[in-house]
């Protein structure tokens, strides 16, 4: 079967609260599947995942590396991964220092060395072929209730819940009156997000790629186009004014520059630069992973960072070594 849609980019999470606003409308209408989905029809992105002829594991690849990662630095590395490793057999046998120099600049590289796991599983256990059954994909490494689900709808045409960070906002807003979804995913949430899923499976997976684009690209986290919304005349968060984020207090800021991550992301682009797995000198790494800037809280470096960052790459097993820490290489 062709895959219905992918998603466009990265997740985040919920709970279905009451309106911020004193008095929200009574009753709102639910909004319309077919409205969005006609909505979609007329200007869903051309994603190469999206095309005919995607193949279920092309689709999860993609759902992969789009977790927390922008579209616009999917699309090419998905493109050249397809071209080295088309399915779960040649990424098996891929060596790992390769596949995380095509990973690149994507982020979170663990999610690499997962897929890696992940291709060996399916091999093993799936005779090649990625299973179209939830609890199977579940017990896949790396893949959890999001990637499963986003599987299921977009690449088997199934039926199956399906909440990142796009989608969790425009239910948040259309249907709960939030500016924005809570944290953390709950109960509620999933709840109301099955009863609005249409009940026939090429509807419910065409209904699911239709709101996730919808939050891509209308119903977004900082400049919501309200005007150009299918949803508008039914959307409570709308209705009551457009009330401001009541979760905003609880929120984690996405700090980068100076932390341990950033420290680590050095280190590696440092890694994939060595000609043909090279080994690179720690001191050298260390100097790379200083880089990083100072530290947010007070401002003074941390002069354990480049190394504490070193050594939770090791254990991640993202860099190796062959004479006890003197140098390190890609595994």
């Amino acid at each position: 079967m062709s895959p219905v849609p992918a998603r466009p980019a990265s997740p985040d999470t919920i709970t279905a609260a009451p309106s911020a606003s004193p008095s929200p409308p009574a009753d709102p209408a639910e909004p319309s599947a077919q409205d969005v989905i006609a909505w979609y029809d007329a200007h869903a992105r051309d994603l190469p995942w999206r095309r005919r002829g995607t193949t279920p594991w092309e689709v999860l690849v993609s759902e992969v590396m789009s977790q927390q990662t922008p579209v616009a630095r999917v699309v090419p590395a998905w493109q050249e991964w397809m071209r080295r490793w088309p399915g779960p057999t040649e990424l098996s046998q891929a060596p790992t220092a390769e596949v995380l120099r095509v990973w690149g600049h994507l982020g979170y590289p663990r999610r690499a060395l997962r897929l890696i796991e992940c291709a060996r599983s399916v091999i093993e256990q799936h005779d090649g072929v990625l299973p179209d059954d939830l609890d199977a994909l579940l017990a896949l490494p790396g893949v959890g209730e999001y990637t499963a689900g986003a599987v299921l709808a977009f690449a088997y045409g199934r039926r199956a819940l399906v909440l990142d960070t796009n989608v969790r906002r425009v239910l948040a807003r259309a249907v709960g009156g939030q500016a924005l979804p809570a944290p953390s995913l709950n109960r509620a949430e999933r709840e109301r997000a099955l009863h609005l899923l249409p009940d026939d499976d090429a509807t419910a997976a065409h209904w699911s790629v239709s709101v996730m684009e919808l939050g891509a690209l209308v119903c977004t986290a900082r400049e919501p186009d309200c005007d150009a919304c299918p949803w508008r005349s039914d959307c409570a968060w709308l209705a009551a004014g457009r009330p401001a984020d009541v979760h905003a207090g609880r929120r984690r800021s996405q700090a980068w520059h100076g932390t341990d991550r950033q420290a680590r992301g050095l280190v590696m682009a440092r890694l994939r630069e060595a000609a043909d797995g090279q080994p690179v000198d720690a001191g050298e790494l260390v100097a790379c992973a200083a880089r990083a800037g100072l530290r947010s809280s007070g401002g003074v470096p941390d002069p354990d960072q480049p190394v504490r960052a070193l050594s939770t790459l090791l254990v991640d097993g993202l860099i190796a070594t062959d004479d006890d820490g003197v140098s390190y290489r890609l595994p």
